[in-house]
């Protein structure tokens, strides 16, 4: 039988969705699970997207053009000018979701054994569209103990190699929830203006930040116009995953026309998509204000039920809807699929994401996980009943 590929083999499992099979055998018994391993929102979608859909005129469903239809460009250029970055169509590519877009930069900026910094813990798939471009990932650790905060320059600088590239961020982070402020973004511009790199910087969450803080977007930042790249989404601003819709954001034109080589191979991105997309552009904002607000009341209750629980260390996410936290048992991953296997509370049990799967570094997060708050209110807290009565009778606690 012929053998898969070194590329493949080597290929990371998703910490998220690794323990779909334990959840679904579960799920047969009659257990109900609380699902905060994966960052699906249940905020309804905004009712016009469904509606541009179905008014749309169109009797044939064509290819669109590889970057996008340039009337859905146009408004999301609008959008960032909104957030005053100065951006317009020809510096936009749409993409099949965010994913597609870290991707196509991935294999346009960096070459087989290049290397990429990231600060850990860091969403995983990162890990992975770097293995399978053969991309060296060198993290920089930060620790729960600072809530997650930028690691010193220093640290950067210590990592940095003739085959250094770029630097990859998340803002606000997931899994962390970290907001990073302008100060320390204006941090990496210097490193990456120093040493010229790229900086990569994921921003799908922009729109949530809490306790009166606010999003810095580095398209804004000066003198990274040939150096920034940002990946967006409507996945999570509008509750849309399933539209499949993201972008690449960059004045860069180099690396956006060499982008755009991989967005013609792989033809064109969803043309409902991006009818649903340009819709959702139109959302009010009371909409988004009113989601951030569901959202800002999910973070208070597992923030404060998780920090009320003996032996958990939670650091307070100042963005996104991601909890990183460190629980008192031997390793998350068998207390994960003990959760599923072995456990209930009145029928009911919780699914997370363990945390060793954010890390490149072997060993760290093994008391660690991520949690999504994207259920109700009464739902988290019924999920945070079931781990903290978990925690008493877990056979690996600590």
């Amino acid at each position: 039988m012929p053998g898969i590929s070194k590329r493949g083999a080597g290929m990371p499992s998703s910490p998220i969705r690794k323990l779909v099979p334990f959840a679904d055998a579960a799920k047969k018994k009659g257990k109900k699970i609380y699902h905060l391993n994966i960052g699906q929102p249940d905020i309804q979608t905004p009712q016009q997207a469904f509606d541009a859909v179905k008014n749309s005129d169109m009797t044939v469903l064509s290819y669109s053009p590889s970057e996008g239809y340039e009337w859905y460009r146009d408004k999301i250029a609008a959008y960032y000018k909104s957030i005053g970055a100065d951006i317009n169509s020809k510096e936009i590519i749409v993409t099949a979701g965010a994913s597609e877009a870290i991707n196509f930069v991935m294999n346009s900026c960096f070459d087989p054994e290049d290397e990429i910094i990231v600060p850990e813990p860091f969403y995983a798939n990162y890990n992975g569209f770097s293995k399978a471009g053969n991309v060296k990932v060198r993290p920089i650790t930060a620790s729960i103990e600072s809530g997650f905060a930028l690691p010193p320059m220093e640290d950067f600088e210590k990592q940095i190699t003739d085959k250094t590239k770029g630097i990859l961020i998340c803002n606000p982070s997931n899994p962390t929830g970290y907001l990073y402020s302008k100060e320390e973004l204006e941090v990496l511009r210097d490193i990456v203006l120093k040493y010229d790199l790229f900086l990569l910087v994921d921003e799908v969450y922009r729109e949530f930040v809490y306790d009166g803080k606010s999003h810095t977007s580095v398209l804004t930042l000066d003198g990274l116009e040939e150096h920034a790249i940002v990946f967006d989404s409507v996945s999570k601003r509008y509750s849309a995953c399933g539209a499949r819709i993201g972008m690449i954001i960059s004045k860069n034109q180099e690396m956006m026309s060499t982008a755009l080589k991989f967005a013609q191979a792989r033809l064109s991105p969803p043309t409902m998509g991006q009818i649903m997309g340009a819709a959702m552009t139109e959302v009010s904002p009371q909409w988004i204000k009113d989601s951030i607000g569901e959202y800002d009341n999910r973070r208070k209750v597992c923030y404060e039920r998780l920090s009320a629980m003996e032996g958990v260390t939670v650091p307070q996410p100042g963005g996104a809807f991601y909890l990183f936290v460190k629980f008192p048992v031997d390793d998350t991953e068998k207390f994960c699929k003990w959760l599923l296997e072995d456990f209930d509370h009145e029928g009911e049990t919780v699914m997370m994401a363990p945390g060793a799967g954010f890390y490149a570094t072997e060993g760290l997060g093994r008391q660690e996980a991520r949690l999504a708050y994207v259920l109700n209110s009464e739902d988290l807290h019924k999920a945070m009943d079931c781990l903290e009565e978990a925690l008493k009778v877990y056979p690996g606690r600590v």
